[in-house]
């Protein structure tokens, strides 16, 4: 049965991340993290609001759910539309959900006006994300196949043809390969291993699950 929200892919990067520029004096530090729901986005917004008590603003964006569903922002006392809004941008044109993103702001004494501000507060989280290792979760399932070591020549040059990730091998009096299939890709995976040695392996559904595809 396919989770709740099931999409068959979406991309998320895997751990934060940081980029700092500077405009006209003023300080734009992007501070990026994975999250997984609102309430860990917003745990992390005020973390970083915390760690910067001192700056002026502290504005952000964030995309939850893995269908990309909940999008917030705030201007945090920018101007309006100069400061959440293109932050939110940048994040949807990178394809990510699963993501917040803040960018603080230490004023230099110079005014940006309205497109210097929208500009600067896109390109630090370009550079944040620029600097981000960025995957795509695949929706499927992970098999066990048993078989014959005779057989196992035959089952790796299959899952290599197929691109099927083995996530790992068990040897005992036979060999196991647990593997990792797309969800449309289920179907004839299963067709392709009986037609390759019928009753000789052994095919057994663990689990259904998204999973990092770092093809």
């Amino acid at each position: 049965m396919k989770q709740e929200n099931y999409v068959e892919s979406y991309r998320m990067i895997t751990k934060e991340a940081q980029a700092e520029i500077v405009e006209k004096k003023s300080r734009f530090i992007a501070s990026l993290a994975p999250v997984e729901s609102e309430e860990e986005a917003l745990a992390f917004i005020e973390s970083v609001r915390k760690k910067y008590y001192d700056a002026r603003h502290n504005c952000f964006a964030f995309i939850a759910g893995k269908d990309a569903r909940l999008e917030r922002c705030s201007d945090d006392g920018e101007p309006s539309g100069t400061a959440g809004r293109p932050m939110l941008e940048v994040l949807r044109g990178a394809g990510l959900t699963n993501v917040a993103a803040v960018v603080t702001r230490y004023f230099g004494g110079t005014l940006l006006g309205t497109g210097g501000l929208a500009r600067a507060y896109t390109q630090a989280v370009q550079e944040a994300v620029s600097g981000c290792e960025i995957v795509t979760m695949r929706y499927g399932a992970r098999y066990a196949v048993t078989a014959e070591y005779t057989l196992a020549g035959k089952l790796q040059y299959l899952f290599s043809k197929r691109e099927i990730r083995i996530e790992n091998t068990a040897y005992t009096d036979q060999v196991t390969f647990y593997v990792l299939v797309p969800s449309e890709m289920e179907g004839s995976f299963q067709k392709d291993l009986i037609e390759l040695a019928a009753a000789k392996v052994r095919i057994e559904k663990l689990e259904s699950a998204y999973y990092a595809d770092r093809k």
